[in-house]
Parts: C-alpha cells; sequence; structure tokens
C-alpha cells in the first residue's frame, strides 16, 4: 500500500486506517502473549474501556463488512448474550483490571437495538453487576432508528446510556433501500425526537457520504436535515467497499484494481464531506477529526480519543478487537468457535500481536492525525521520541502535497488534507508493513 498510489477510483478494500500494525500482521501464534497481557498489572494512569458486539441485524447492509447475523432466533440470541455476559465474567477476573473503574463503555454492532427492551434491561443489569460503570465518562449505545421505540430508549436512560449514536446514513427511501438500510426517513425523526424527549445528553447522528444512488442534490438535502435536527455530533464517514460485501461481490469488477463504477469516487465523497463541515462549521460545530463534528467545545467522543491514545479496552463479543497492555487481540470470527470456547470457559481470543515501543509510538502518531493534528510535547513526554525528528520525511511529504504545516510545537493539516489523510497514513507504516494486505 503507498500513499503515491493513484486510489481516485473507489475500488475493492480497506481504505480507512482503524488501527495499527495492519490486521493481516496479527496470529494465534501470540495468544498466549494476549493472555499474559490480561494477567499483568496496567501501566498506570491507563484509562480501561469495555467493548461490547451485539451481531443482530434486521437486515444486512449490502457495504457492511462486520460479523452480523441476520437469521438467528430468540433461543440463539439468548444463548450470545449469556456467552458474552460469561466472556466479561472471565475478564473480569484478570490482573489487569487492578481496581481500574471503567472510563468508557461501548454497544457496537450489529445493531444493538436490535434486542427489546427487556433483552436490554437483562443483559445490561447483568453486566452492570460485573463491572458498574455509573462513573464511566461515557457510555455509548448504537441504533438503527427503526428499532426504536420509546419504551427501549427509555430503558436505555435508565440503565445509564450517555451517548446515543443514530445509525441514520442517509434520508432517501431509495438510497436507503438499494443500500440494504432496513429503516425510512420518518422513522428518523420519530426516533430522534424521543431521545430528545429522554434528554440523553449526547446524541450523534451517522452519515454515509458516497451511498450507491448519491448526488449532489440529496447530498446538500441529507446535511440540511441534520443541520435542522441539530444533534450534538456529527459522524460522516466515505464510503469503501471491503472485500466481504454484499456489493463487493454484486458488483461486476474487470480486473483486480479496476473501480466500482455505481459507486462515487474518492474526490466526489472528499467533496461531498468538505460541504458537510463547511455547512456544520457555518451553524457553529467544530471539526474535530477527519469525521467528526461537534456542537462546542465541551462536547468528547471519550471511546475514540482514548482508543486513538493508547487505553486498555476489552472488546468482547464474536469477532471484536481489543487492546490490553500493548496487546492487539481480537476473538474468533465465528458463531460456533465463540460459544464453543466460553461453553468451556475459555477467554475466546482468535488471534494477537505485541507491539514493540516503535509500533506503540507509530500506532498512535497514526491515529492521532486523523484528528488533524499532533503535539510535540505530548509525544516527548510519554515515549521520549520528538515526532518532529522520527517522522520528518513523511511530514515534508505531506506538506509538499500542500496538506500539512509544520511549527516548533508540532504539525496541522488543513481541511484538504484532513479529509484525505487515511490514502496518506501508510507512508507512516515501518516497512515490512507497506504494501501488505490490511485485514
Amino acid at each position: 500500500m503507498s500513499a503515491t498510489v493513484d486510489q481516485e477510483k473507489t475500488g475493492l478494500g480497506n481504505y480507512f486506517i482503524a488501527n495499527y500494525p495492519p490486521f493481516s500482521a496479527w496470529s494465534s501464534s501470540q495468544i498466549p502473549n494476549a493472555l499474559q497481557a490480561l494477567n499483568a498489572k496496567p501501566k498506570p494512569d491507563t484509562p480501561l474501556g469495555l467493548y461490547l458486539h451485539i451481531p443482530f441485524c434486521r437486515k444486512r447492509c449490502k457495504f457492511c463488512y462486520f460479523r452480523v447475523y441476520t437469521d438467528k432466533n430468540a433461543k440463539e440470541i439468548e444463548t450470545y448474550l449469556d456467552a458474552l455476559v460469561k466472556e466479561v465474567q472471565l475478564l473480569s477476573r484478570s490482573a489487569v483490571i487492578d481496581n481500574r473503574p471503567l472510563h468508557y463503555v461501548y454497544f457496537g454492532g450489529g445493531t444493538p437495538s436490535y434486542l427489546s427492551a427487556q433483552q436490554l434491561r437483562d443483559l445490561m443489569t447483568r453486566l452492570r453487576e460485573i463491572f458498574p460503570w455509573d462513573q464511566a465518562k461515557e457510555v455509548t449505545f448504537e441504533c438503527e432508528p427503526g428499532t426504536l421505540q420509546k419504551h427501549k430508549l427509555e430503558t436505555l436512560r435508565e440503565m445509564g446510556i450517555t451517548r446515543l449514536s443514530l445509525g441514520v446514513e442517509n434520508f432517501k427511501k431509495e438510497i436507503l433501500q438499494f443500500n440494504g438500510r432496513a429503516h425510512l426517513e420518518e422513522e428518523i425523526y420519530r426516533a430522534y425526537g424521543w431521545a430528545r424527549e429522554l434528554q440523553f445528553p449526547q446524541i450523534n447522528i451517522d452519515l454515509i457520504a458516497g451511498m450507491v444512488g448519491e448526488d449532489w442534490e440529496n447530498w446538500r438535502r441529507n446535511v440540511q436535515k441534520t443541520l435542522e435536527l441539530a444533534p450534538d455530533t456529527v459522524t460522516v464517514y466515505q464510503m469503501e467497499l471491503p472485500y466481504n460485501t454484499v456489493f463487493s461481490k454484486e458488483f461486476r469488477i474487470i480486473g483486480q484494481d479496476e473501480s466500482i463504477g455505481a459507486v462515487a469516487d474518492w474526490p466526489t465523497k472528499r467533496a461531498w464531506v468538505a460541504y458537510a463541515f463547511e455547512e456544520f462549521e457555518k451553524a457553529g460545530y467544530i471539526v474535530t477529526s477527519a469525521t467528526t463534528a461537534m456542537k462546542n467545545r465541551e462536547t468528547q467522543f471519550v471511546y475514540r480519543d482514548a482508543l486513538w491514545s493508547g487505553a486498555d479496552m476489552f472488546g468482547t463479543g464474536v469477532a471484536s478487537f481489543g487492546h490490553i497492555h500493548g496487546v492487539h487481540m481480537q476473538n474468533v470470527d465465528t458463531w460456533e468457535a465463540y460459544i464453543e470456547k466460553l461453553n468451556r470457559d475459555e477467554i475466546p481470543i482468535g488471534r494477537a500481536y505485541t507491539l514493540s515501543a516503535q509500533e506503540l509510538f507509530t500506532r498512535e502518531t497514526i491515529l492521532l492525525l486523523k484528528k488533524g493534528y499532533l503535539k510535540r510535547d505530548y509525544f516527548l513526554k510519554k515515549y521520549g521520541k520528538d515526532i518532529m525528528v522520527e517522522f520528518a520525511p513523511q511530514f515534508q511529504e505531506l506538506k509538499g502535497m500542500g496538506f500539512l504545516s509544520t511549527t516548533t510545537e508540532g504539525v496541522q493539516l488543513n481541511r484538504e488534507g484532513l479529509i484525505q489523510i487515511d490514502r496518506h497514513l501508510p507512508i507512516f507504516f515501518e516497512i515490512q508493513y507497506r504494501g501488505t494486505r490490511y485485514t
């Protein structure tokens, strides 16, 4: 993978960088290292988070590459939730906890809101008995608008959810349906109204620039309708097509590197994101990363900031990713293996990777650059390394492209650079990871 490779046409493969080193470097041979990390005392002042994967959906979105299921019956769902609770119980006995409270909790999917109000109440009651989250700075819950009823939202509010994230993606019926989304526009307004009425501390709306069928006229409407709702935060993703999506199998590809004509190219998607950010800023929002705009400076996204800054996190559920004591770990990625391991009272890790000191430094540099800036003193204090020296060639390359400026205090991306920083992050990869498959 190279930043100089022409990626302007949307083709198959991962575009956005979510972790480092690439997942393809992780292996089952390092599972013992992961178990050892769980049983080691934590580094002082390292936050601890809990991610819970709820892998159920009404429909599978055609662009989705996560481990999700649309065919599980009520009994199978209960079996999975029991296994999830057991995994959390096993992890709660780890020495790495060392009396640390949870800094954040994140219910992701799949569709966590697919569960009934009673299932959610039962699950969260059991989880809170193991890991209380009353003092957590943030408890996020992802929702598909069409799965929400007012009593379900009342349950979430009662159970301590502080950040509600609505997977809106688009407002147009035809685009939602063609891309495999299950909800409709009127369900967005209904769910959002209930959430505001119940006074959730933070409501986020997700949008996707570049869904199949999108055009400028409709994208402008998406942005305007989002502004009319006035969510606390907006997350704008650019459509990518990893290898294992419905779209990647449905569309005819001529040659491995050819584009998929039905999906907007990257310059168009970047233009749509730039337009959205400009409109949000006119309304008083502040752009805080390549994908996020927030209504005011007091608003936080604790999960993102902690994860990108090297926090410990238990990643629970099938195929989930975690990071403990400098070791990446991912659970087994099939339903059968996940349930089987937990039936044997085994922590269900499927592969892992132990980061070197240099890799930890590189990882944090890469991820924090997605916020648009890096502070020199921060890295000197944390790692004893000067980013302006360690990554001088990379910064110079981005500067030469007109994307980045440098000062004695650090580096700053301009808007053009921020919106496309993911395609350039591989220049920071250590040499052995350049040109390798990301997943």
